[in-house]
């Protein structure tokens, strides 16, 4: 348990019996009335923001979630399947906690996952991954696009830019953070 003062984005807290991520957190004054803190929060399950205000030393649940790794293994109907590396346990993952990360996913790939009790709420890719270019979008004789590049499909379906000497078939280093091309490996 945390006062409202203390919190700081980034915090994860409990407010009947949903769990938020603190996104921004801010101390209001104002002139005739007593301050507050203004905090922008985001659902963990739905993914919504919301905005809510705290009284001044207003006691908060904070909530600590555990990080373990999972490993990534096929899509089951909407959800995501994975096994926890830990227990070898497999997990079922709702497609909107996946969600921007799919389009790096690749069986075996290793993600870290927040759990809270034995529900996941967050996964988190690695900052790079090696993944090989299945496509080349475009014209065959004319796949380069202005600026020198061309645009390569990967064998996960993501699309990115690439210099024009990647060709079909190379391993290509990718930052999932940016969703841009590194090196070529």
């Amino acid at each position: 348990m945390v006062l409202s003062n203390q919190v700081t984005p980034g915090m994860i807290i409990s407010i009947n019996h949903k769990l938020y991520r603190v996104e921004t957190s801010v101390k209001v004054t104002v002139p005739k009335g007593t301050p507050f803190i203004k905090t922008k929060l985001r659902d963990l399950s739905s993914n919504k923001t919301l905005e809510k205000n705290f009284k001044i030393n207003q006691h908060i649940d904070d909530v600590a979630l555990i990080e373990r790794p999972i490993s990534y293994l096929y899509m089951e109907g909407k959800d995501y399947l994975f096994l926890d590396t830990k227990n070898l346990d497999q997990v079922l993952v709702p497609a909107q906690i996946v969600g921007d990360a799919i389009h790096f996913l690749k069986e075996g790939v290793e993600l870290k996952a927040s759990y809270f009790g034995d529900t996941v709420f967050a996964v988190e890719l690695p900052q790079f991954l090696e993944i090989m270019v299945s496509k080349i979008e475009g014209d065959e004789e004319n796949p380069v696009i202005s600026g020198g590049g061309k645009v390569a499909i990967l064998e996960t379906g993501a699309k990115i830019d690439v210099p024009p000497f990647i060709e079909v078939g190379d391993i290509i280093k990718v930052d999932t953070k940016t969703g841009e091309y590194v090196q070529r490996v």
